[in-house]
């Protein structure tokens, strides 16, 4: 034996001798120590449960078929079984009777459509109107009292109020036409 193997506990040389003959040569020494908290674990729970399943039996005492019991359910809690081989033949029979959809061949990678994308417009560009400074209004009220008669007034020009910001909106990618 190895002088590191003499000082082991029992356990611990049980849980060495399983790795190795599993195959397992290279581990490090603290798997040996994680794996007999896990089998401590689970035997503690065992006999737990072991326990209450006496008692609830009335019996003064844990015998084997507490223990049996307490195994199986601990391995139905545990681990739950595939269901069989029947079963999931018939599930995909029923799913294979319903023909995939055709694909639309076209030139590069087919894509959802429109209505299905990330990339529809969702929000809307506010453009701000300048607003017209002192300076400005007095020259537009000089040239509407001495103004060119040649040139056009500016009363009948219509524009948006001076507050309401005009909005903009567009889908991005959209075709442009020509």
């Amino acid at each position: 034996m190895a002088e590191g193997e003499e000082e082991l506990p029992r356990d611990a040389k049980i849980v060495k001798s399983l790795l190795k003959s599993m195959g397992v040569d290279d581990y490090e020494p603290r798997v040996i120590n994680q794996f007999l908290e896990l089998w401590y674990r689970y035997v503690v729970d065992v006999l737990t449960d072991a326990q209450v399943y006496s008692e609830h039996a009335s019996k003064p005492a844990i015998d084997c078929d507490d223990i049996k019991l307490a195994i199986q359910s601990k391995v139905n809690f545990s681990f739950s079984q595939p269901p069989a081989r029947e079963v999931l033949l018939e599930l995909a029979r029923n799913r294979n009777k319903i023909p995939l959809p055709k694909s639309i061949a076209g030139l590069g990678i087919p894509l959802p459509p429109e209505r299905d994308t990330l990339i529809s417009p969702n929000y809307q560009l506010a453009i701000p109107k300048k607003k017209r400074t002192a300076q400005a209004m007095e020259e537009t009220e000089e040239d509407e009292e001495g103004g060119d008669p040649s040139q056009p007034s500016q009363e009948g020009r219509t524009d948006l109020p001076q507050h309401a910001p005009q909005r903009v909106s567009f889908p991005i990618g959209a075709k442009r036409p020509r």
